[in-house]
């Protein structure tokens, strides 16, 4: 009786490309992926895959919109002039967006059974939501918005450097911000017989009022920020490098080895009056220019710049004065930075301010 015919597949036709790849060069394209969407769905591409994305040292979160229990969209009231809920940024941690949920849900971790890669957002914060990456050494965070809302032309930047607490921030504010210089307001410049000082309008018609309201709402929202890392931080030990940014760019909290470092050994003092790492008494220093014209063709009207340094760090010595000087210069960048720098060489005020 004849044998029946036998189909064989030719392994040429069936050859995973991927597999000659050693996971070394596998490891170094998903950290140039870094998006945790984008490495969701890679690990859903193969048990291999899979295996080698909790080992990536890059990851980056983008988060589109937060959704509250109320329903409540983030951007509704994120803005801190605005009514909002009592404990508004806790939800950061505990609510996340919709967008990053979705890769996320059907995958499968063959190592523990039936168990997601990642746990559902809805209902676990990002540190549980990252717990399986064991090999983080730089996480960017950015959120939909900023905190601080201002009114429509008012610029307002800023960035921050925490370890356990507070250790360096620059504010850069305008209260417009144009295209070009209108030539009925050449009288905006300092004249020639300009002493430095501040004009008196400064005092009289709120100016340093709402220079005081910026600086207040940023280190809130800075020291928010802070607080709602915590988890994060600590459990993720190799961490190397974290920022919390937003996508208006409007403010930025960094922290690098050795604040994270620090963060890890040395106690938080939280504030009593909220979720947030309470602000130590800190010294200010103040420039301001009524006009500052910038690269291209920016206008900025009541240029502000504040440099905050907590009050035992900046009686530390020329060391620390230092280190601040060089905060504020590479603190922002493009116009801005220019700005920045500008505003460095004018005139500086002082100020002090208790913990809060």
């Amino acid at each position: 009786m004849l044998s029946k015919p036998r189909i064989h597949a030719d392994p040429g036709l069936h050859r995973d490309e991927f597999d000659p790849v050693p996971d070394s060069i596998l490891l170094l394209i998903l950290n140039k992926v870094a998006d945790i969407r984008s490495l969701g769905r890679c690990s859903a591409v193969s048990k291999r895959f899979n295996s080698l994305v909790p080992l990536v040292h890059d990851v980056y979160i983008k988060i589109d919109r937060i959704v509250q229990a109320d329903g409540e969209s983030f951007e509704e009231s994120a803005n801190l002039s605005s009514p909002k809920p009592r404990h508004l940024f806790s939800h950061l941690l505990k609510l996340m967006l919709l967008t990053i949920l979705k890769p996320f849900h059907n995958l499968r971790n063959p190592s523990i059974g039936n168990k997601p890669f990642l746990p559902q957002l809805s209902h676990h914060s990002p540190s549980q939501v990252l717990k399986n990456f064991t090999h983080i050494r730089n996480l960017r965070i950015e959120l939909p918005a900023g905190d601080v809302g201002t009114d429509d032309g008012v610029l307002l930047k800023w960035r921050a450097e925490f370890g356990s607490t507070l250790q360096n921030c620059v504010i850069l504010g305008g209260t417009r911000i144009e295209k070009q210089l209108d030539p009925r307001d050449c009288d905006l410049f300092p004249s020639a017989e300009d002493n430095g000082s501040m004009p008196e309008s400064f005092y009289t018609n709120g100016g340093l009022k709402l220079r005081v309201v910026w600086t207040i709402s940023s280190l809130i929202a800075a020291s928010t920020r802070h607080h709602l890392l915590r988890p994060i931080i600590h459990d993720h030990p190799t961490l190397r490098n974290l920022v919390l940014t937003d996508a208006e760019e409007q403010g930025t909290l960094t922290m690098g080895a050795e604040q994270l470092r620090e963060f890890r050994e040395k106690p938080i003092a939280a504030s009593p009056s909220a979720n947030r790492t309470q602000v130590p008494a800190s010294n200010m220093k103040l420039r301001y220019a009524p006009y500052l014209e910038l690269p291209e063709g920016i206008g900025m009207r009541g240029a502000t710049l504040v440099a905050i340094r907590p009050s035992v760090e900046a009686n530390g010595g020329g060391g620390g004065r230092m280190e601040a000087e060089a905060f504020v210069g590479v603190a922002f960048e493009g116009p801005f930075g220019i700005a920045a720098k500008a505003l460095a060489k004018t005139r500086t005020y002082l100020l002090e301010m208790n913990g809060f």
